[in-house]
């Protein structure tokens, strides 16, 4: 046997059926949609969701409560273990500092300093918001938020 005495199995291969190509094809004039009727119309049939005219699900569903702010600011969090680690005492700790030392991706991001962590050297910090308990530890170690 060779690679070109192969043959797909017989009644493997159907050929497509071409509908709507005139009469001779066997399939003309409604197109095997039959006579007249919802289905046999053009954007005919029910819509997606449709459940027999019982109340749909999506319908029945609660709605959300409450809505979306959309002049809500989402700042990028920075815990302070993270400035120790990269940063050293002296050190100017702003947007562009940030994303040199690719802590966050954009200078330009709004950025929240929290007080996660321990800090021992003296940062001068200048960002969009620092937590209270940041704020303490930055000043307990000799830096200064501005």
């Amino acid at each position: 046997m060779q690679l070109n005495d192969l043959r797909p199995a017989d009644g493997a291969k159907k050929k497509r059926k071409r509908i709507g190509r005139g009469n001779s094809s066997g399939h003309g004039t409604t197109a095997g949609r039959g006579t007249k009727g919802q289905l046999s119309r053009s954007g005919g049939g029910k819509g997606a969701g449709f459940e027999g005219g019982q109340n749909p699900l999506a319908m029945r569903l609660p709605k959300l409560p409450g809505f979306k702010n959309p002049n809500r600011v989402e700042y990028a969090p920075v815990n302070l273990d993270r400035l120790e680690a990269k940063f050293e005492a002296g050190d100017v700790v702003d947007g562009a500092s940030l994303e040199a030392k690719g802590i966050i991706k954009k200078a330009s991001t709004p950025v929240k300093v929290l007080g996660d962590g321990e800090l021992t050297k003296a940062l001068t910090v200048k960002v969009d918001k620092v937590s209270a308990s940041a704020q303490k530890k930055i000043e307990a170690a000799g830096g200064k938020v501005e």
